[in-house]
């Protein structure tokens, strides 16, 4: 059983909230909380596009295997070539059977988290299967399921990410991380007009101690897809004053709703320019390039004849 100290670290990283996460103190060495949040606050660097500030927040030279999971999840992070990376998931996969053994320095709980960084690493190299079995058909730690329900909607399997879904509430509590999963299976599914994940969302929202600019974007593109478009043009343009940095997410949320108002396409052009610039591997960045260029080809293959001239 969690203490209530480590259940709202989880909450608050679960929602997002990581600079919350990481301002909050780190419970005395000898507790056993400290472990579990030293993962989840380098998890919230990590997750800040930090790598570096996760590596220096972790003791070096650590036998715990939670751990040496999240210093190589941060290492791989950084790293920018596969060369460099290959190495780090090869660490990940020998941590990985390593688990599976009685002699190792962790707890039961710490061997968990070893399954889910590991699978999320994997899920990045765009290695599914493996992190999918990484993670465990049958697993009964609710935090892989979330893993594995959103490894299931990035493939365009929905349908697998409910069956995740409803086994799990065969078994888990019905907390935040269960509405989040629910929610996340409802944006996909477009179920109920969406209605759960915007109610769950201004359900968080109304917590300003575990609210985040992250779970404002949500609501937005939630809004968006209900149509109800200036309210969500509202919530992600208060989610980019909030934030330090132009966040890649929010940003194409934005180019989404400022496109659908035919009436302010200059707005659409400016936000398009500002995204394909700051974060030009976006998925929507590559994806209307390669569009583009294809357009391009197919027109080549088509030239247009000379006007006719009276003679």
């Amino acid at each position: 059983m969690s203490s209530s100290d480590l259940y709202n670290t989880k909450t608050a990283f679960f929602l997002s909230a990581y600079q919350t996460l990481i301002n909050r103190a780190l419970p005395d060495s000898s507790s056993p909380d400290y472990i579990p949040t030293l993962v989840y606050q380098a998890r919230a660097h990590i997750a800040l596009n930090d790598p570096a500030g996760a590596i220096s927040l972790l003791p070096p030279n650590s036998e715990n295997v939670a751990l040496k999971a999240v210093s190589a999840l941060a290492r791989y992070v950084s790293a920018t070539e596969s060369s460099e990376q290959e190495p780090i998931l090869e660490e990940l996969r020998d941590l990985a059977v390593e688990i599976e053994g009685d002699d190792v320095e962790g707890t039961e709980h710490d061997k968990l988290t070893v399954r889910v960084i590991a699978g999320t690493a994997f899920a990045r190299a765009g290695e599914i299967e493996e992190a999918l079995e990484t993670l465990g058909s049958e697993t009964e730690d609710l935090e892989a399921v979330a893993v594995i329900v959103q490894i299931y909607l990035s493939i365009n399997r929905p349908d697998r990410a409910k069956k995740e879904f409803e086994r799990a509430k065969n078994w888990a509590e019905d907390d935040v991380l269960l509405q989040l999963i629910e929610s996340s299976i409802g944006l996909v599914a477009a179920r109920d007009g969406y209605s759960n994940a915007n109610s769950f969302y201004t359900e968080q929202l109304a917590n300003p101690s575990l609210s985040s600019t992250h779970i404002l974007t949500a609501r937005g593109v939630t809004r968006i897809l209900r149509n109800e478009i200036p309210a969500a043009k509202s919530d992600l343009e208060e989610s980019l004053e909030r934030q330090k940095g132009g966040d890649a997410e929010t940003l194409a949320a934005c180019v989404v709703a400022a496109g659908i108002d035919a009436k302010k396409s200059n707005e659409a052009d400016e936000l398009w320019t500002r995204l394909s610039t700051e974060h030009p591997s976006h998925p929507l960045v590559v994806d209307v390039e390669q569009k583009s260029r294809l357009f391009d080809e197919l027109c080549s293959n088509f030239p247009v004849p000379p006007l006719a001239v009276a003679a």
